[in-house]
């Protein structure tokens, strides 16, 4: 009588077929990395707590807005040294 010598072998896996995602093309690159996304996000945090505490003082849009801006836009080196 003739065995099988592989009595078990396992069923070929199925092949996909080719989406367009992979078409040939390169995978997308984020926009942002997650260093600088975590960066941005905490200064935009301090902004809004730095404006909402000098509109509380002095009740002045423009003078809120102002320090707002000011204090995001000098946090950001700052954490991006601390972060980093």
């Amino acid at each position: 009588m003739f065995r099988d010598p592989h009595p078990h072998s396992p069923i070929p896996a199925r092949r996909e077929p080719p989406g367009p995602a992979s078409a040939g093309m390169p995978p997308e690159t984020p926009l942002l990395s997650v260093h600088a996304s975590v960066v941005f996000l905490a200064a935009v945090i301090i902004g809004l707590v730095m404006g909402g505490l000098m509109f509380l003082h002095d009740k002045s849009v423009p003078a809120a807005v102002a320090t707002g801006l000011v204090a995001a836009g000098g946090s950001v080196p700052v954490l991006h040294k601390l972060i980093g």
